[in-house]
């Protein structure tokens, strides 16, 4: 398998086995989380690990080494991405599985296993006509204050949703224009998402315009917005204006 179809294989599979860890009826609250995390976490490391033994690796449910630092091809995967809503039988959670080259988002898939779907790098869907008024998919709980700024300022409609990568790939598929996060996160949270939206031709980057850069010693990523082209300008010059 090329690389893409790798990640996007695993997702998909990744995605069936916690599917089936939910369906067991073996755990219930946060327990079923935990293991549809760690179930889904080994797998994806094993297989990684089996697959591209040369590769670095960083997962959110492993524990980090120096030893990716070093690596030009660095593989970075979120088992559950949205652990409440996948506990809740929720759709929008998400699988996600990606290899940075040289700290850049290229090769990745991010599956939706609630709508049995995953988005992929070397399989670009057509992104559907923009609405004439913008949407804006914000955390369901709690919407980033920036966002909220951003949002009033364009007149945007705000669409609540679960994970980072539901979010993401609700801009892909049509169903958003803007995904706006200033709420902190980490590098596993927007690596796949980002290598996706770009292969489809999207807006990718922080809030400051700034490329996402990923395999860092420090693996926190406080923001990024993913945005249709024709939005980014705009929104950036927003978020600019926002006083810190």
């Amino acid at each position: 398998m090329t690389d893409a179809e790798l990640a996007a294989h695993l997702a998909e599979v990744a995605g069936k086995i916690l599917i089936q860890v939910r369906e067991s009826g073996m755990f219930e609250g946060k327990s079923l989380g935990k293991a549809g995390d760690q179930t889904a976490n080994q797998f994806l490391c094993h297989a990684i690990a089996q697959q591209r033994p040369d590769d670095g690796l960083l997962s959110e449910e492993s524990r980090d080494t120096d030893e990716r630092l070093i690596k030009e091809r660095v593989w970075i995967v979120d088992p559950v991405d949205g652990t409440r809503e996948y506990g809740e039988a929720r759709s929008d959670w998400a699988v996600h599985v990606a290899l940075c080259l040289g700290g850049k988002p290229e090769i990745g898939a991010v599956a939706l296993p609630g709508l049995d779907m995953v988005l992929r790098t070397d399989r670009p869907i057509e992104v559907p006509p923009a609405a004439a008024t913008p949407r804006m998919v914000v955390s369901r709980t709690r919407p980033a204050r920036e966002a909220l700024a951003v949002a009033e300022a364009i007149g945007a409609e705000l669409v609540g949703m679960g994970s980072a990568g539901a979010k993401a790939m609700a801009v892909v598929r049509g169903e958003a224009e803007i995904y706006l996060h200033t709420g902190g996160q980490y590098e596993w949270d927007s690596a796949a998402p980002a290598a996706v939206a770009l292969a489809h031709g999207l807006h990718a980057s922080r809030i400051d315009g700034s490329p996402l850069t990923y395999n860092q010693a420090d693996t926190y990523m406080p923001d990024l917005v993913i945005c249709r082209p024709e939005w980014a300008e705009r929104v950036l010059a927003e978020v600019a204006k926002i006083p810190g």
